[in-house]
């Protein structure tokens, strides 16, 4: 459950004597952080310097960047250059330096997303002595207050997810891939599930309360099946898990069906954006949201979540009904969608 992540920091133009020295001191080990979705977090940086005068009398200049795989898709969160101070992007008014004393260069990410998970290197530069340091965030979420749901690509059937694909698939559900304790209490809570899925240890599972034939046989008793760790371009399902909402999932009421393309520009209208997978399934099992009206979703699919079993209406159990990917110029169906909290 990786994505690349960066933070680099450059240095202030400084007047040196032509006998003056820069000197790097060595990387330390790389260092992994973790996070709950929403909290906010620390990454550690600070400048490894044997004088403890010269980060504090040298001003510095300090640049965090997000690094992709593609160094030309680099994106910058934070600039500093003495009290001038500047973010960008997904990172304005939500990254902060700490600053605890005259050598702290660690940054504060609030209110954490998916989006920033992965690897930031922070390079300090002084113009007497250079750092260079590597931290991984990892964003998790939590055993409670949320729920896990199983995912295919969408259109494509069954088993077309390598890892990567996987990682980003939940994250354009408002979801991460799920770990195997997340999967484990979502069984024990009754999660049924034949076709198998990564999980965020890069290991393939399933969880099983109903033993049968097509889903491990019948002599293996109710649990988790699982594959072990796979090759991450192998391809399989996905699972996420979505925790609680930041805001309202509800059904929009029109006058007509829709088209997706109508169905995306009517939750625009409404100053909204059409709901996600990960939505539907926070809003119905945290929510007990229920409404048996087929809508569009966010990546083409058709759902309705039932709550309270009934005829016509998911009779044997409570679910969020997949009714398939229909074509998007079909005008035969309403629309989720969903207001984040301002």
């Amino acid at each position: 459950m990786t994505s690349l992540l960066c933070i680099t920091i450059i240095s202030l133009s400084l007047v040196a004597s032509p006998y003056s020295q820069v000197t790097s001191s060595p990387s330390p080990a790389a260092v992994k952080v973790f996070a709950d979705l929403g909290d906010n977090v620390t990454l550690p940086c600070r400048l490894l310097s044997q004088d403890p005068l010269s980060f504090g009398s040298l001003g510095i200049r300090v640049k965090w960047t997000k690094v992709a795989d593609d160094e030309a898709l680099n994106e910058n969160v934070l600039l500093s250059m003495g009290f001038h101070k500047k973010t960008y992007g997904s990172f304005e008014d939500r990254v902060f330096l700490q600053e605890h004393d005259s050598e702290d260069a660690s940054i504060v990410i609030t209110d954490v997303s998916m989006e920033d998970m992965g690897k930031y290197r922070c390079e300090i530069i002084n113009g007497v002595e250079d750092t260079n340091q590597e931290i991984t965030l990892e964003v998790q979420a939590g055993l409670t207050d949320g729920v896990v749901f199983p995912f295919a690509a969408p259109g494509f059937g069954r088993y077309n997810l390598n890892f990567s694909d996987a990682v980003q698939a939940c994250a354009e559900q408002n979801a991460v891939v799920a770990s195997r304790d997340q999967l484990f209490e979502a069984w024990k809570a009754g999660l049924d599930w034949c076709n198998a899925g990564w999980l965020s240890d890069s290991t393939v599972q399933y969880p099983i309360t109903k033993p049968r034939e097509p889903c491990g046989g019948t002599n293996n008793g109710p649990g988790l099946r699982s594959y072990g760790r796979r090759d991450k371009q192998n391809r399989y399902d996905v699972f996420c898990y979505a925790s609680a909402l930041k805001g309202r999932f509800y059904w929009l009421v029109q006058p007509d069906r829709l088209t997706f393309e109508e169905a995306m520009q009517a939750c625009f209208d409404d100053g909204a954006e059409i709901a996600k997978v990960g939505h539907i399934y926070a809003a119905w099992k945290l929510e007990g949201y229920d409404r048996c009206d087929a809508g569009w979703l966010a990546d083409g699919s058709v759902r309705y979540p039932i709550s309270r079993p009934r005829k016509n209406c998911s009779p044997t159990e409570a679910a969020v009904r997949l009714h398939g990917y229909p074509d998007k110029m079909q005008k035969s169906y309403g629309v989720y969608c969903f207001k984040a909290e301002q």
